[in-house]
C-alpha cells in the first residue's frame, strides 16, 4: 500500500518506521525542516517538507494514487483539513486522523473522516475499571453502517438503577442487546427488565447518540 503520513513528529516518525518495516510504501509530509531531515537521515528519502493541508503539497506527494492518508500532527484542525482535502480532492479511499480533544471526534466523523483516534479516549477506556466516572468502552465500530457497539457499566449512584428498559430515555436508534449481571449472568433485555448496579450493558448506537446513551444510563 502507498500510505501518506502527515506530521513527522514522534508519532509520525514511529508510525512511518513501523509501516516501512511491514513493506509499505510511505511518504511523510512535515513542515519542520529539521524534523524532515532527521526522518530522511534515519528512514531514507521518505519525507518531503511542506504543509499537508495544502492541495499543492498533496499533489506533489502523489496523493491521487495513495491508498491511505494518516494525519498525526499535533493540531486537530490540520489533521481534519489534510484528511478532507485528501478524500474530496484526491479521492483517497481511507483517511485516519489523530485527535487531541475527544470533543472533536463526533464532528470529524460527521465530516467524513473514516477513522479517528483519540489518545485520551484510548487511555480512559483501558483504565475504565479504575476510573468509575468513565463507564463507556467502545467494542466495535461498523463504519459503513454508522453504528457502534459499546459497553457501559451501571454505576452504584446511577438513577437508572431499578428502572426497566422501557422506562429509560434511550436515544432513537439505540438498542440494548445484552445485559451481564454483576454475578456474570447474561440476559437478553426485554421491556420489563430492570437494571441493577454493576450491570454491564452491551448496546448498539451511533456516534452522534453516544453521549445521550451514556447520560440515559448514568442519570436517567
Amino acid at each position: 500500500m502507498y500510505i501518506i503520513v502527515v506530521g513527522g513528529s514522534r508519532v509520525g516518525y514511529y508510525l512511518s518506521r513501523a509501516l516501512l518495516a511491514e513493506g509499505h510504501e510511505v511518504l511523510v509530509i512535515e513542515k519542520n525542516a529539521a524534523i524532515c531531515e532527521t526522518i530522511s537521515d534515519e528512514l531514507g528519502s521518505v519525507c518531503i517538507r511542506g504543509d499537508g493541508c495544502e492541495a499543492a503539497i498533496l499533489a506533489e506527494a502523489g496523493t491521487e494514487r495513495a491508498d491511505m492518508l494518516i494525519a498525526v500532527t499535533g493540531e486537530d484542525e490540520d489533521n481534519l483539513i489534510a484528511c478532507q482535502v485528501a478524500k474530496h480532492k484526491f479521492n483517497v479511499p481511507r483517511t485516519i486522523a489523530r485527535i487531541g480533544d475527544p470533543k472533536n471526534e463526533t464532528i470529524f466523523k460527521k465530516l467524513g473522516i473514516d477513522v479517528t483516534i483519540s489518545s485520551t479516549n484510548i487511555i480512559m477506556e483501558n483504565i475504565e475499571t479504575e476510573v468509575p466516572t468513565h463507564p463507556l468502552t467502545h467494542l466495535l465500530t461498523i463504519r459503513d453502517k454508522g453504528l457502534e457497539i459499546v459497553e457501559l457499566k451501571i454505576l452504584p449512584d446511577s438513577t437508572a438503577i431499578g428502572k426497566t428498559v422501557k422506562d429509560l430515555p434511550l436515544p432513537p436508534g439505540t438498542i440494548l442487546s445484552l445485559i451481564i449481571s454483576e454475578e456474570g449472568k447474561p440476559v437478553i433485555p426485554k421491556g420489563n427488565t430492570a437494571l441493577q448496579a454493576g450491570d454491564q450493558i452491551i448496546a448498539v448506537t451511533t456516534p452522534e447518540e453516544e453521549a445521550a446513551l451514556r447520560e440515559a444510563l448514568r442519570s436517567a
